[in-house]
């Protein structure tokens, strides 16, 4: 009995260790053929005006807040994005409780943007990253220069590239408010949308992609979706950082699922791929400020995020 126990835990081992290098997985594929022009310049002076102080942690329902959606809102027109509606603006009532406690109501803005597709325009893929953060506490200014700044920025970068090349689906961009206090923003978008939810083809979620100290960047969600796993995903590529699959529920790694506004179109069986970093020590302090963004990786991350959506409107 012993020795049949000693080889079954043995076997269990081997099992379990495979399992996790499945899931946990590094992605290292051939060169794509088309490279991705980024305006790194200019992506990273949206990320410094965003987390800066004048932007007073972009808190929903604040000054910070208001100040963010017409920035993003002007980047939108510059870059000539198309509106679902009168405006840039989804505006929704909020209920909830920020990260220093206090329950907070009002009105909250999503900012959201088309660029249409020339093949199959009623079709979608939403590209999003959530705006707002933790505000202001006393004296103290929390930028969220990665949490999510970051993202924001970057939404600037994946639109520039598909208004130069067309896509074949349409592709809206968004950026979510109100994500700190219960992912209302996407919660509400979901829940009221402007173009019917059965043309949503997938999602593709930005938050916190401007450091890693192990030069790692994770896309979750390949678990959930065999054809966003075996097409999109084996498909990124980057001698730069590298690009782990992981942190979605099938290995022993927190689960990402829901920790984001990818979550919400998840919840309603809409596909999606989630790229970020695990959290590191300035996360949800005022010590993440815009010095510590590793530029190179930065730029490197929405790269592959472009890859991606590139990927994924090719297949859908």
């Amino acid at each position: 009995m012993k020795n049949n126990l000693t080889i079954t835990i043995a076997l269990l081992v081997v099992l379990c260790s495979c399992k996790q290098q499945v899931a946990k997985k590094a992605i290292n594929n051939k060169v794509p053929s088309v490279s991705i022009r980024i305006d790194s310049l200019s992506q990273i002076n949206s990320l410094k005006i965003l987390s800066s102080d004048a932007y007073l942690g972009r808190e929903t329902g604040t000054k910070g807040a208001e100040l963010s959606r017409s920035y993003i809102a002007n980047e939108f027109s510059a870059l000539k994005l198309e509106k679902l509606g009168s405006s840039y603006f989804q505006s929704f009532k909020y209920n909830g409780r920020n990260d220093h406690g206090d329950d907070k109501n009002g009105l909250a803005y999503n900012v959201i943007g088309l660029i249409r597709g020339i093949e199959k325009p009623n079709k979608f893929i939403v590209v999003g990253a959530h705006y707002d953060h933790l505000g202001v506490s006393g004296k103290k200014v929390y930028n969220g220069a990665d949490d999510n700044a970051s993202g924001t920025a970057a939404l600037f970068s994946v639109a520039s590239h598909f208004k130069e090349n067309p896509p074949k689906n349409s592709i809206i961009i968004a950026a979510w408010d109100a994500e700190e206090i219960g992912l209302l923003g996407s919660k509400y978008y979901v829940n009221h949308p402007i173009i019917l939810q059965k043309d949503i083809l997938c999602n593709i979620n930005m938050d916190m992609i401007g450091r890693n100290r192990q030069n790692e960047l994770y896309v979750t969600g390949t678990h959930h979706n065999k054809i966003l796993r075996d097409s999109v995903v084996t498909s990124l590529y980057s001698n730069k950082i590298k690009i782990l699959t992981g942190h979605d529920g099938d290995d022993r790694e927190d689960d990402w699922t829901y920790s984001s506004d990818h979550g919400s179109f998840h919840n309603k069986g809409i596909p999606f791929l989630y790229f970020g970093v695990e959290d590191h020590q300035d996360y949800h302090k005022t010590s993440d400020v815009f010095e510590s963004i590793q530029q190179e990786f930065y730029i490197e991350a929405t790269r592959i995020v472009i890859q991606a959506t590139k990927k994924a409107d090719e297949i859908m």
